[in-house]
């Protein structure tokens, strides 16, 4: 009898959030989730990031399992240097292979070209390599005090001009405390940031971030990126604010 009630008690603790029908986070902080915008919307990402740059990307959702987006940006477009603009739009794309059961995460396919950080002309990089292509898989939970996601998966960066082409793999959880603020934490094993000409040591990259759900469209977050101090370059964690906003068509 007891151990009926321990049971009952954990399922009733450890629901599979999909079951609430709400829409998981398409994001992490660099990583990408299995999450998808809904059909006939669009959503928009403004970071603040190192060296008083702005990236503003975009994504619309253009079918039931799959979206496109695009964005660009580029460092002192505040202030009175000089900007260095990326050197090109850069685009993105993701396919739901797999939707989420109740004993099965989902899973998602995609490509992704942007990269994060200053450009490095010589390498043909963004300081934080772009994901490229990359398969991830997501599974969220009802638990104590709101709602946890769990996310992992491979990825292979076309941004291989360094001489670095490995194969790598991220992961990162999500925890929606109460309805209003959320937790972000994930990790990127950068494999492929290790070689000759890299700007990282290749031991990983660990970058944790909140965001605070002004409402149903509007959002504020702050990260700090590499706090595992991975970067050769600039050795200290990386504060970027985000502004994140989604309307339907």
């Amino acid at each position: 009898m007891r151990i009926t009630l321990v049971c009952a008690l954990i399922c009733l603790l450890i629901q599979p959030a999909w079951s609430q029908e709400k829409v998981q986070p398409r994001w992490l902080i660099d990583s990408p989730t299995a999450g998808l915008l809904p059909r006939g919307s669009f959503a928009v990402d403004v970071r603040l990031y190192e060296g008083n740059g702005i990236l503003t990307q975009m994504e619309m959702g253009v079918f039931d399992r799959a979206s496109v987006g695009f964005s660009f940006g580029g460092q002192h477009i505040v202030g009175n240097q000089g900007a260095r603009w990326n050197p090109r739009v850069e685009f993105a794309g993701r396919i739901r292979v797999l939707e989420e059961t109740t004993g099965l995460p989902a899973l998602a396919v995609g490509y992704d070209s942007q990269g994060y950080g200053a450009y490095n002309s010589n390498l043909g990089r963004y300081t934080t390599k772009s994901k490229g292509l990359y398969a991830v898989l997501s599974k969220n939970y009802g638990v104590p005090l709101g709602e946890l996601g769990i996310h992992g998966g491979v990825n292979r960066s076309l941004e291989d001009s360094d001489g670095d082409a490995n194969f790598s793999g991220f992961a990162g959880l999500d925890f929606l405390l109460g309805k209003w603020v959320v937790l972000l934490a994930e990790y990127d094993f950068a494999v492929n940031n290790n070689g000759d000409a890299a700007l990282g040591t290749g031991r990983g990259v660990m970058n944790l971030g909140g965001r605070w759900l002004v409402s149903d469209r509007f959002s504020v977050g702050l990260d700090l990126r590499d706090v595992s101090q991975d970067g050769q370059r600039n050795p200290h964690p990386e504060r970027q604010i985000r502004l994140m906003y989604s309307e339907k068509f």
